[in-house]
């Protein structure tokens, strides 16, 4: 039987944490410029979110191997409450299976608790599934960006009140 947790980042999970994203970003086609794949912290995200005091991220843990992560963290270069659902990435064994439903539950009661009014995402056009799951979720399309996150090449934008 498989033993499937969600928990805070530790800082020993840094390096699975950026497999996982780079993963998905080689296995999808996704450019690795103006994306995540290229975000500084992406080899550090323990510290990025230890050192941020309105922010959490989160992996899902399954039989001691990490097989998924998202966060949530203040939108960045944007005036006002609003957070941003971060890097929330699956590797293939984990999709299908609820996982991510769970995982932006965590994330988003987190961003609740932290006093954040609204959730912001970006994501890519073709990633349908994701974007099924946001809508599922309560985000609906916005038609410009948000703040400045630096991922130029994410043209979708989503936002849901909290």
């Amino acid at each position: 039987m498989q033993s499937t947790v969600i928990r805070k980042i530790e800082p020993e999970d840094n390096t699975e944490v950026a497999k996982i994203v780079r993963f998905v970003f080689e296995e999808l086609g996704v450019s690795k410029v103006g994306t995540a794949y290229a975000d500084k912290e992406l080899d550090t995200m323990y510290e990025a979110y230890d050192a941020m005091p309105n922010g959490d991220f989160f992996v899902v843990e399954e039989d001691g191997k990490l097989i998924g992560c998202a966060g949530v963290s203040p939108l960045a270069n944007f005036e006002g409450n609003v957070c941003e659902l971060q890097k929330m990435y699956f590797l293939p064994q984990a999709r299908g299976r609820g996982l991510g439903e769970k995982l932006i539950e965590v994330c988003l009661d987190q961003a609740k608790a932290l006093g954040f009014e609204s959730c912001y995402l970006e994501t890519m056009p073709y990633m349908k599934a994701a974007q099924a799951l946001y809508q599922k979720n309560g985000f609906e399309y916005i038609d410009a960006a948000m703040g400045c996150t630096g991922h130029s090449a994410c043209p979708v934008y989503m936002l849901k009140k909290l």
